[in-house]
């Protein structure tokens, strides 16, 4: 879903795809922690849309909100508001004090879900971390935010 998404959208390559891919096998192997989490909604017995809590990545005791993606079938019909809320309130139980995540201008359904969740624009720079020259963005939302 990302590579065929974000090719279409952003004009992103096999080294986006390549890059998810990895980053995605890598953390399904580390499931088992009790403060990772990974949601899926499901259409017609089909993944319609995922988002993952990753306990384990920034190594300071911050939740990264990664890989949350919707299927133009279901957009707009509050299922990526449902998901991101339930990986929310599973940071909030589990006592983050914050929960970080990276993306780039231009993505602004999902920059509206983020602020209406109480994410706030924390960083703006140029970067390369996805294959190609974007303004990538850094949102927190701290515990209690919303």
């Amino acid at each position: 879903m990302h590579g065929t998404w974000y090719a279409r959208e952003c004009g992103f390559g096999q080294f986006f795809e390549s890059k998810v891919a990895s980053g995605v096998a890598e953390f399904t192997g580390r499931l088992a922690h009790p403060r990772n989490g990974l949601w899926s909604a499901l259409a017609a017995g089909r993944v319609c849309g995922a988002i993952a809590i990753d306990a384990q990545d920034l190594g300071d005791g911050s939740a990264h909100l990664r890989w949350f993606i919707m299927d133009d079938s279901a957009r707009g019909q509050g299922i990526g508001r449902r998901l991101l809320t339930e990986a929310i309130r599973f940071c909030d139980r589990h006592d983050f004090a914050e929960i970080s995540l990276w993306t780039f201008r231009g993505l602004d359904a999902a920059r509206r879900l983020y602020e209406d969740a109480g994410f706030r624009l924390a960083r703006e720079c140029p970067g390369t971390q996805w294959g190609a020259a974007v303004m990538e963005q850094r949102f927190v939302r701290h515990k209690g935010a919303g």
